[in-house]
């Protein structure tokens, strides 16, 4: 129950992107895997860390050429990630979103010069950005789903 409970909070973790949920959710299996020590659930965490690292890699490979597609240079998505984290801590909630859109807008706007290149490039990262989360999603339900069919199958 403790390890369900676990994978859901990491589940969650991956969407709000707050907590490392893809990490949380190979960790909770693998102390089950290690607790339970049986070749199911030996071959429940191969499944949970392929999928793991699938989702952690795919991830970096689909949003990056998403954004190479779009022209936005990794330097416009670091600004955006370092205004992201100053703005979890000054606006509370939306602070992350808000302070990642502005950084990268921002930053396009004086790369670029132009208003809408630099919204439409501020929109690329942001689709990049979900594209990460559901691929990390992806892979966290993939993990979670063998673990929940190991444990209903025994």
């Amino acid at each position: 129950m403790l390890v369900g409970l676990v994978l859901l909070v990491g589940l969650f973790g991956v969407v709000v992107q707050v907590l490392p949920g893809a990490l949380l959710v190979l960790g909770a299996i693998a102390v089950w895997a290690f607790v339970t020590a049986t070749p199911v659930a030996w071959v429940v965490l191969g499944v949970a860390v392929v999928a793991t690292v699938a989702g952690m890699v795919g991830k970096y490979v689909l949003a990056g050429r998403h954004l190479k597609g779009a022209g936005v240079p990794s330097s416009t998505l670091v600004w955006g990630g370092l205004a992201g984290i100053v703005g979890f801590f000054v606006i509370p909630v939306v602070g992350l979103f808000v302070g990642f859109v502005l950084a990268v807008f921002l930053a396009e706007l004086l790369r670029l010069r132009d208003r809408r290149v630099a919204w439409r490039a501020t929109l690329a990262a942001l689709q990049a950005t979900g594209i990460t989360i559901l691929v990390e999603l992806a892979g966290a339900l993939v993990a979670s789903g063998a673990w929940l069919l190991a444990v209903l199958l025994t």
